[in-house]
């Protein structure tokens, strides 16, 4: 065996290595040992997320071609590994209440492992391995989603999801026997190469598309998605909105670039469809929605909308445009579920209405989730202003001025809903039994200031999105 092959895969050995030790701690040390779980697990992680950012020489490919290596991919799992990092921080309330205490080792093993199937799905070079990281990703994801075991709601939420997951992955399965029946091999290059508008070949696409559908909640493979984000545990609708979304974002766009190019106007059409009805289904549903966690459920649909409206665009252009966004979303999106989160292990609720004079108690929350929501609407000069921007940008250097013009008009359908937030906060009056003042805990506060300065930062100082524009220009 070749040991080289190994050293392209960096990022995913660090990833494993960090998962034993911290399944060995969760194992081996007595509960007073276990105390200091969240700072050594918040903490290595956050070395591996910040070894992701240091130069890489060794670029390439391993094992035949199945698994790849590039600064785009590096770029891509670095992105994830910021958010899952966040999603660790704004945990920790959550994970040291009385029924979940004894599980926090559990929460992070699995979480670890659906990070894992996730760097495998981007540096995949063949539909193989794409497959097998996908199942590596969904399969734990279930799990999270049931996490919370005295919950029906959270039991449901396990269920639709590996449900769905199951089908929407048979599908994709059955495309991807559709693409080798045509051209006899599972590898990007090759396929690339070979690639014709053959009517088999186009059947499996489109079948392959409606799998990866699913992942990123779009209309209308979406139905699962509100059910699952209200049941599960509030960080684990986090990591699901945005960190599972992000790599299936990823993969859409490695892979209708890197393979599926030479058949541009097959999905050019595809995705112009899907992009109209995800962006307006989502905005139309999300205006009638009383749980905040459905609200944003229909939210994240909205904006997936608006990733696939910078895939759609088919240039480099559109690639750092939709890379920036996801990094951004990332910030903004987090930024919501953190105060989300602080709200709801307080009031024990997620209804809107405990929201309602949040202002009165807890300004700097109410601070942080304006922020959050003024940048998820697009509003200047928040960093979301400046990526849908780019995302409209590229889509109309392309002439789809007929799709931009009606992401617009969604966006302004969507400032509509977002402002419902702020009324909530800071016009209405308080419930009865509303949450009175109080202090969130030191990680969700440290995850909160991350994404704030994100939120403020990244849209502001042009390096973020020029390093990315220098990675996929190279491409």
């Amino acid at each position: 065996m070749d040991f080289k092959n190994f050293l392209l895969m960096q990022q995913e050995l660090g990833l494993i290595a960090l998962l034993i030790v911290l399944f060995f701690y969760d194992l081996l040390f007595t509960k007073g040992g276990r105390k200091w779980f969240q700072p050594v697990a918040c903490g290595l992680f956050a070395i591996h997320t910040l070894t992701g950012f240091l130069p890489v020489a060794i670029m390439g490919e391993a094992f035949g071609g199945i698994y790849l290596n590039s600064q785009l991919t590096v770029l891509m799992k670095n992105v994830l590994n910021i958010a899952t990092l966040l999603v660790f921080l704004q945990a920790n309330a959550w994970l040291s209440s009385r029924e979940t205490e004894s599980q926090r080792g559990e929460f992070y093993v699995i979480t670890l492992i659906t990070l894992l199937g996730m760097y495998l799905m981007i540096s995949a070079g063949n539909f193989m391995m794409l497959y097998i990281g996908i199942e590596t990703a969904a399969i734990p994801m279930a799990c999270l989603a049931a996490f919370n075991k005295y919950r029906e709601e959270s039991a449901e939420a396990g269920a639709k999801y590996i449900l769905n997951s199951a089908f929407s992955t048979g599908i994709m399965l059955f495309g991807l026997s559709f693409i080798y029946g045509a051209l006899g091999t599972m590898y990007f290059a090759d396929i690339a190469a070979k690639i014709t508008f053959d009517p088999l070949l186009v059947a499996g696409f489109v079948f392959f598309i409606t799998g990866l559908g699913f992942k990123l909640s779009l209309v209308p493979f979406h139905l699962w998605t509100a059910d699952v984000y209200e049941g599960a545990p509030t960080s684990v609708t986090a990591y699901l909105s945005v960190v599972s979304k992000g790599a299936a974002a990823f993969v859409m766009l490695f892979v209708l670039y890197q393979v599926f190019g030479a058949i541009e106007a097959v999905w050019n059409t595809v995705l112009f469809w899907l992009t109209i009805l995800t962006i307006t289904l989502g905005n139309l549903f999300a205006i009638r929605q009383k749980d905040i966690k459905r609200f944003f459920a229909f939210s994240s649909i909205s904006q997936a909308g608006y990733v696939v409206l910078g895939i759609l665009s088919g240039t480099a252009t559109g690639m750092t445009a939709t890379i920036y966004y996801v990094l951004v979303y990332v910030f903004s999106n987090l930024a919501a579920f953190g105060v989300i989160s602080a709200v709801e292990n307080r009031a024990k609720s997620s209804a809107i209405s405990a929201f309602n004079g949040l202002y009165r108690t807890n300004p700097r929350l109410s601070f942080v989730m304006m922020l959050a929501v003024f940048s998820l609407g697009g509003i200047p000069p928040f960093a979301g202003f400046f990526s849908k921007f780019f995302i409209f940008m590229a889509a109309a250097e392309q002439g789809e001025y007929v799709l931009v013009f009606i992401a617009l008009l969604n966006t302004v359908i969507s400032l509509f809903y977002y402002l419902l937030i702020i009324k909530a906060m800071f016009i209405k009056e308080p419930e009865v039994n509303a949450v009175g003042t109080f202090k969130t805990d030191g990680y969700n506060r440290l995850s909160l200031v991350i994404c704030t300065l994100g939120i403020l930062v990244v849209g502001i100082l042009s390096g973020f999105y020029q390093s990315i524009d220098g990675i996929t220009f190279g491409v």
